[in-house]
């Protein structure tokens, strides 16, 4: 198998001190700490794969200076900080999260960086946008945040209210179901020798295929997001499907990998593992994936998808009913 959510990681130079985690939302933990386990290293890992998608997903946004950018779900404000030098200093980031803990920690963020007085910070969530007024932004973003929320639709709804006449959508999305879970494998790592143990792991996480239906995290494919852009109005909509299989993986290390959390719903691998196995069982499991896990010897697998899309402006025709 492949972790559910693998691109969920993040940029270092975001975080502030460590200890946050106490009394905090899951979403909070999970992004500041346990995706990560705490560790620098890996978390420098993340950068590597997270700093490029942030600078696509501002690219496809077409930010001008003095624009106003919503960043919905923007988490600890990896593309809401980055929206910043691309709105110059007339222009305005809205930070909004579904996650108190989230918004006050974009918020200290912002005063540390001097860039308070630009931004603004308001808990919603992504389908219910109430708090932010009609035709009031020219851009909204959104980084993996769609996967976590069941009704897409009224998500894309809220996103056109929001936006001005011509404004625009930028979106990036995993696309989990691309890869069908396998118990041959386990983080990219081979796992044939011990499927059993793996089908056990997904059984107690509840990764099981019956679930999928209902799962937000894999009930859609990009296929469904043109359709909810398209319902919503929004006159132009343009999609990439990115696939990547490459050797590769996306832990620095046995150790490491057990602290870790592939999504703010699941346990880190270590708590799944002795959850799940007995101590026998645990026992042989490592003997086959740690040394594979500790060389590196694994597949990256990565299906996702990028969403752009444009609000009519007054002045566009109508095109002609097909």
């Amino acid at each position: 198998m492949t972790s559910v959510a693998a691109d969920h990681r993040t940029d270092p130079s975001n975080f502030g001190p460590m200890g946050e985690n106490d009394a905090v939302d899951k979403w909070a933990a999970w992004l500041l700490h346990r995706r990560d386990g705490d560790d620098p290293e890996q978390r420098q890992k993340g950068q590597e794969f997270l700093l490029p998608l942030r600078e696509r997903v501002l690219d496809n946004a077409q930010i001008q200076p003095g624009e106003v950018v919503l960043d919905v779900g923007a988490g600890d404000g990896l593309i809401a900080f980055g929206a910043l030098d691309r709105v110059g200093a007339q222009g305005h980031v809205i930070v909004s999260d579904v996650s108190d803990d989230l918004v006050s920690h974009a918020r200290s963020l912002a005063t540390e960086r001097g860039a308070a007085g630009r931004m603004s910070f308001v808990r919603a969530a992504a389908e219910d946008l109430s708090a932010i007024a009609d035709a009031s932004v020219d851009v909204v973003t959104t980084r993996s945040v769609l996967i976590y929320v069941d009704d897409k639709a009224a998500a894309f709804r809220a996103f056109h209210r929001v936006l001005r006449p011509g404004g625009r959508l930028s979106i990036f999305e995993p696309i989990n179901n691309y890869f069908p879970l396998s118990p041959g494998e386990f983080w990219g790592f081979e796992a044939g020798s011990v499927r059993d143990l793996v089908a056990k792991v997904c059984e107690y996480e509840g990764w099981v295929e019956s679930s999928f239906a209902s799962d937000p995290m894999m009930n859609f494919t990009e296929k469904d997001l043109v359709r909810s852009a398209e319902d919503a109005a929004f006159r132009e909509v343009h999609v990439e499907l990115l696939v990547d299989v490459e050797p590769g993986t996306e832990v620095v290390d046995w150790e490491r990998m057990l602290n870790t959390s592939p999504n703010p719903n699941a346990r880190t691998v270590g708590e799944a593992l002795r959850g799940a196995l007995s101590d026998e069982e645990l026992a042989r499991f490592e003997k086959h994936v740690r040394p594979l896990a500790d060389a590196g010897e694994g597949t990256l697998r990565l299906a996702c998808t990028y969403l752009r899309a444009m609000k009519a402006s007054e002045r566009s025709p109508r095109r002609s009913p097909r």
